[in-house]
């Protein structure tokens, strides 16, 4: 029985992704006030920050529906395919408790992964699924293994700006303005299916410094396994900074001075929404010591 790979926008898996691996991707809906968009169908990556930007209130996500799920798992089992479902963590959303609740209909013939993370760090637990399903791997199978490799997924992010975390509510007005005259770049993760700040580093270097410290302490990156950078906003300059800087990290492995040989996402709303432009991520598995 062949194997149907579903998952959500807040994955920052573009469409063009989603044909190429042959997956079907859920958009988040995002809402600017009063107007309401699907999240990379009905509002691109490029018209979001344009909006972020101009607005002064911070848009609203809201997680994909029970009944969403319901029809997408429906059309795939009427189709003969089993379903691994792929959800941004419970920790921030409650897309998962909905597809379990969808999942309830089609027992044995959908499973429901809570991947405790979300951004590129879901994207590549995703890419990792769909190699496993091209090697013929079922569907309980892929559930199984994914479950104990999702242990192994890491992002690390740096912002570029503290304004949006402000007025989203995450820091004070007093820390976002002392931290815009030290240029304190704040690094990030995702632990436990919820961000959590490494530390602030003062300017991109420092920055950068520090993103490849903490890759190299949680043990570097398996290349055996899916790895993808991302950014937010409109340019991918900074993005290719980080990569020179870390050159050590990727060297051996990738050609830095080639994007077209390592996967770049651009970043959608779930962070974009607190990062704002400008901001740098790395998601790899860990490599097993």
């Amino acid at each position: 029985m062949s194997v149907r790979i579903i998952t959500d926008s807040a994955s920052d898996i573009s469409q063009e992704w989603a044909k190429e691996w042959n997956i079907t991707v859920l958009p988040l809906k995002v809402r600017f006030g009063e107007e309401e968009f699907l999240d990379g169908v009905t509002l691109s990556n490029r018209e979001f920050y344009e909006r972020l930007i101009e607005t002064d209130e911070i848009p609203k996500t809201s997680q994909i529906t029970p009944f969403e799920y319901r029809s997408n798992f429906e059309k795939a089992v009427e189709a003969g395919e089993q379903v691994v479902c792929f959800c941004l963590s419970s920790g921030v959303s409650g897309s998962f408790q909905s597809a379990q609740v969808a999942a309830q209909e089609f027992e044995g013939d959908v499973f429901v992964v809570d991947t405790q993370q979300f951004c590129i760090s879901e994207a590549i637990i995703v890419e990792r699924a769909v190699q496993m399903r091209d090697q013929g791997m079922s569907a309980a199978q892929i559930y199984t293994a994914i479950e104990e490799e999702k242990k192994d997924a890491h992002v690390l992010a740096i912002f570029n700006t503290l304004e949006y975390l402000k007025l989203g509510g995450r820091i004070s007005a007093a820390a976002a303005f002392a931290g815009g005259l030290l240029s304190l770049k704040p690094v990030l993760t995702i632990e436990d299916g919820v961000v959590k700040i490494l530390g602030k580093a003062r300017g991109s270097r420092n920055g950068n410094n520090m993103l490849t410290e903490f890759a190299e302490k949680l043990g570097g990156i398996d290349f055996e396994r899916p790895f993808c950078f991302g950014y937010t906003g409109f340019s991918d300059e900074t993005l290719k900074k980080y990569i020179h800087d870390s050159a050590r990290l990727y060297a051996d492995q990738i050609d830095v001075d080639d994007a077209s040989k390592f996967r770049i996402a651009k970043v959608g709303a779930t962070i974009g929404t607190y990062a704002g432009p400008g901001a740098i991520a790395v998601a790899f598995f860990a490599a097993k010591k």
